[in-house]
């Protein structure tokens, strides 16, 4: 086994690296860029090597060989599927964490890949621009959902075609497409393979990881629960016929789309590294009855070693969910986020992958994901019910996530009896939590600052400061406040317990307990709630004048880069049409006119970066 090695990562991925070298006495090494100085992976590391880009491969490898690695893991993402980075790798003396060079070249291309699929026997996806509409135009060279377009008409081809190879350029550096028949209800189904230098190669059966929004997945879970007996052997037994194939050595992922409507599954790609999703496997699956860990076995077959794993040895126990924790506004068109957290408290009974935690920076320079929340069951509804409980636990302040929509959608019916398939979102909007019960714990914790009085509350008038006056740890409670609520019902809410310490509030609301994490300041007043941030802060009156603009101002819903500026000030322009696009997070959003008439305002240019809410166009309404 390998004494040191290098994971040429960040966040939530480095540190799960990590943690199995450690226990198996092995010494790591983090990059870093200036960025990520003062980042959780960083500090995780017994050394650590600054580097320039995470994409810098040249760097990367120079760093190793600086702090003496003698491999380096790519995690996933960044340089992880790069054939020429793992020749480079290779060709310095170190031992690369993965398959192959001419595996990754062959099966990180969609298009290589499924010529492959089809000579393992593998069914595929039909393709070509004469099948009939809708289309899927993807990205050739790469996945996540990145140059991805559904098509539906021919007047949309065009269009969908530029952007998607606009997206797939910048996310892969290759803007070849692929255009395929498209499934309307599908399940994306995956299965987890290993091979090793010694010619064996087996499966730890599937994951379902159909919860998607724009082709990027939200919520996966081990096994599928949804799979027929056939179904399950096609793709077991795919998987493993296209891996030896190949000669996969590794870890690797072969995902299937199963049509829904007529029960045929067919091979979509293979992902040639660690997944995102490897945890709910780990959760789900025993090798001769102890727990899998995916990384201790990507290391041994790396140093060599036989798996020593025969595929009977392999079984389901119980199941297991996970959930992406994003920063982005799910409720707000999933548009991303950024800024600095306050508070961030993670749940204590379910397992947490996360390099998150509070008074951190968020920015828009690397991918949104910023943990993974993960629980086990006996079954799958205890695992559900579990997964709701985690949520609700789970607290993020100061920068919006998607967590509340976590939690909804992991309480719905439609995901309690797995209705879900990868275009759902698209169909059906998922209910934003309800603010009465936050609002009047906020009007509560509010009424106790007022009253400064009294010095027995921990919420006192001194905002919070570090420097202030000490308050009691917990304070045991029996008050009643009157809120009075937008429905026009006037209540008394029994407060029951505050914990300073950690800005926790339990409280019993019309005889149901709730528990929230809350952060009243003057001018603050922040609350999440069963997973969902509210900001019930007063707006500034003075930013609130300087952001007023007219009914026809297209604002940076989120903040990134304007990429394509299509208007100058003077054109016509119709209702719906695209005046430019930004990107944040390797994700385009189009800036459209909300309704026909005169551009008098271009506040970018191309390559700008802007934050969010700046004013990027103004159209002035026709006479009509």
């Amino acid at each position: 086994m390998f004494e040191s090695v290098l994971v040429a990562n960040r966040g939530e991925i480095a540190r799960r690296v990590f943690r199995t070298c450690r226990e198996l006495g092995i010494r790591t090494v983090a990059i870093y860029t200036a960025l990520d100085a003062d980042a959780p992976h960083v500090r995780d590391a017994d050394e650590a090597v600054e580097v320039a880009s995470y994409l810098d491969a040249d760097a990367v490898v120079a760093a190793a060989a600086e702090a003496g690695a003698e491999a380096i893991h790519p995690g996933y993402g960044f340089l992880s599927e790069r054939a020429e980075f793992a020749r480079a790798v290779a060709k310095a003396g170190l031992t690369w964490v993965g398959p192959t060079p001419e595996v990754i070249e062959q099966m990180g291309r969609k298009d290589a890949a499924r010529e492959i699929a089809v000579a393992a026997g593998v069914p595929v996806v039909p393709r070509g621009e004469d099948s009939p509409y809708p289309l899927l135009v993807k990205a050739a060279a790469g996945g996540g959902g990145k140059g991805m377009r559904i098509v539906r008409s021919p007047e949309e081809l065009d269009e969908a075609r530029a952007a998607a190879a606009r997206e797939a350029l910048s996310a892969f550096g290759d803007e070849t497409l692929l255009i395929e028949k498209y499934v309307e209800r599908g399940r994306h189904i995956e299965v987890q393979v290993f091979g090793d230098t010694h010619g064996n190669v087996i499966h730890l059966f599937e994951r379902d990881c159909s919860v998607q929004r724009r082709h990027q997945k939200v919520i996966e879970e081990a096994p599928a629960p949804t799979l027929t007996d056939e179904q399950r052997n096609l793709v077991l037994t795919s998987a493993v016929a296209l891996a030896r194939q190949v000669d996969y050595t590794g870890a690797g992922t072969v995902e299937f789309l199963l049509d829904e409507a007529s029960g045929e599954a067919y091979f979509l790609e293979m992902n040639t590294r660690l997944q995102v999703e490897h945890p709910v496997t780990e959760e789900a699956v025993r090798i001769d009855g102890a727990a899998a860990d995916l990384v201790a076995l990507q290391l041994r077959v790396a140093a060599g070693e036989p798996l020593g794993i025969a595929q009977d040895d392999v079984r389901i126990d119980g199941h297991a969910i996970e959930v992406r924790v994003y920063a982005e506004d799910a409720f707000e068109g999933f548009l991303p986020q950024a800024g600095r957290t306050s508070i961030v408290r993670w749940p204590g009974s379910a397992r947490v992958e996360h390099a998150l935690e509070g008074e951190q920076v968020v920015s828009t320079a690397y991918d949104p994901m910023l943990a993974k929340v993960i629980v086990h069951g006996a079954d799958r509804e205890e695992a559900r019910t579990a997964m709701v409980k985690a949520l609700d636990a789970t607290a993020v302040l100061g920068l919006t996530t998607n967590t509340g929509f976590l939690r909804v959608l992991a309480a719905s019916d439609a995901f309690r009896d797995a209705e879900i398939d990868t275009a759902w979102l698209d169909r059906n909007e998922v209910p934003a939590p309800d603010p009465e019960v936050p609002r009047a714990l906020v009007a509560w914790v509010s009424a106790m600052l007022s009253a400064a009085s009294d010095t027995t509350t921990p919420f006192r008038a001194d905002g919070w400061r570090l420097a202030g006056s000490p308050a009691p740890t917990v304070v045991d409670l029996d008050r009643s406040v009157t809120v009075d609520r937008p429905s026009g019902r006037v209540d008394d809410h029994v407060v029951r317990q505050l914990s300073a310490a950690d800005h926790v509030l339990v409280a019993i609301v019309d005889g149901v307990r709730h528990w929230a994490v809350i952060n009243v300041q003057p001018g603050l007043a922040e609350i999440v709630h069963q997973g969902h941030r509210f900001d019930f802060s007063p707006p500034d009156r003075v930013a609130g004048a300087a952001a007023h603009h007219s009914d026809g101002a297209v604002e940076a819903k989120m903040p990134g880069t304007v990429i394509d500026v299509r208007v100058q000030v003077g054109d016509t322009v119709d209702e719906g049409q695209v005046l430019g696009v930004m990107e944040a997070m390797k994700m385009e959003v189009s800036l459209k006119a909300p309704f026909a008439g005169t551009v008098t305002v271009v506040g970018a240019s191309a390559g700008s970066q802007v934050p969010l809410g700046s004013e990027l166009f103004v159209v002035e309404p026709t006479d009509d």
